[in-house]
């Protein structure tokens, strides 16, 4: 297989995909783990804080998502968030270790008369020394404009599967939709986050498709997040065989090769993998999570077991550079070290170490 492997390209084809979908596991592994080490640190993950700032009664009609409100999920629906309240659960975000603060509305898109509290929410967060996500659904170029003058580093916003695949998940939105919000992300001088979600009845091709269409996009994402579909009672997709573990990991890896200096988000469907099922996709490239107890509205593994985890695989969190921001690193070990002493006392000393736009995230 002769592939410039590390090298980041734009002309990614569906045949050479393939052929790396259909690697030996230990092949593909390998060959993702020596791209990894090209650009990061092979034992730093960086970590993020996600909290929906409105839930619930999206027109949206998503098929894996329990805030449409096209389905009976028992969601109770929440208006916008203040601020206040939100800059709180940011501050604590920040106190257990997180970087980054993702703020997610279940929305179409945001209205004029919500967006000014939502760019007061940015700044608030930006003054605590954290980075800025945000997933609000689509976007008009001056909205996104906004956003970026008010400070927000992330935008969020997924492709979630390939064009081929999509209109049998969504038919609120097109394609073309998701790909023009992320153009107006783009011009208005913010990164990207953006990626899709694996086990929602999808054929191998679909998946190979999703990737391509990422890694070949202008400017390839800052973070791609690899949702395991969750599956949640109400939806269209809650009966869905579920994915293999073994395919999931591999698309881990084959979005590393594609996407080499992009961070691979280990995302939804956490709450579902073992220990080692998570080892295994660090191990593929992935250098990315959500921390905490909530993703959004479906359950994420608890802080202190993702500490642990952390601790056991000899994992760091990556550390944001900025003068009068603390380390991540010091925050996330005297978490540690509390969680030990409050929680599990036969823990052993720990002197060193998160839609769609909805739900999967």
């Amino acid at each position: 297989m002769n592939m410039n492997l590390g090298v980041v390209r734009h002309d990614w084809d569906k045949k050479e995909v393939e052929e790396l979908f259909n690697l030996p596991f230990n092949d593909l592994l390998f060959k993702a783990q020596v791209v990894h080490r090209q650009h990061f640190d092979p034992n730093e993950v960086q970590v993020s804080t996600l909290l929906s700032i409105k839930t619930g009664a999206c027109p949206e009609d998503c098929k894996y998502c329990p805030q449409s409100g096209h389905y009976n999920t028992g969601l109770e629906k929440e208006k916008l968030m203040q601020v206040e309240a939100v800059l709180t659960k940011a501050k604590q975000a920040k106190e257990k270790g997180s970087s980054r603060f993702c703020m997610g509305a279940a929305w179409k898109h945001p209205s004029d008369k919500d967006l000014p509290y939502v760019l007061e929410m940015v700044k608030g967060v930006k003054e605590l020394g954290l980075e800025t996500c945000m997933t609000l659904g689509m976007l008009r170029d001056d909205q996104a404009q906004e956003l970026a003058d008010a400070g927000l580093d992330y935008y969020n916003h997924n492709l979630d599967t390939s064009p081929d695949f999509y209109d049998k998940i969504i038919t609120t939105r097109s394609y073309q939709d998701r790909l023009d919000t992320l153009q107006h992300v783009r011009d208005a001088g913010m990164k990207i986050c953006s990626g899709g979600i694996i086990g929602m009845g999808e054929r191998a091709s679909d998946r190979i498709g999703l990737l391509v269409q990422l890694a070949n996009l202008p400017q390839q994402p800052e973070s791609v997040p690899i949702n395991m579909l969750v599956k949640v009672k109400g939806t269209p997709l809650e009966d869905v065989e579920d994915v293999d573990p073994f395919d999931f990991i591999r698309c881990i890896a084959v979005a590393r090769i594609m996407m080499p200096k992009s961070h691979v988000r280990l995302s939804a469907g956490r709450e579902s993998m073992s220990d080692e099922m998570q080892a295994l996709t660090f191990m593929a490239g992935a250098n990315s999570i959500f921390y905490g107890e909530c993703l959004l509205t479906t359950p994420n593994p608890e802080a202190h077991k993702d500490m642990q985890l952390f601790k056991r695989l000899g994992l760091r969190p990556e550390q944001r550079i900025e003068e009068s921001d603390e380390t991540q690193e010091a925050v996330l070990n005297q978490a540690i070290v509390k969680d030990q002493e409050a929680k599990n006392p036969m823990f052993y000393e720990a002197s060193a170490t998160s839609a769609g736009d909805s739900v999967q995230h």
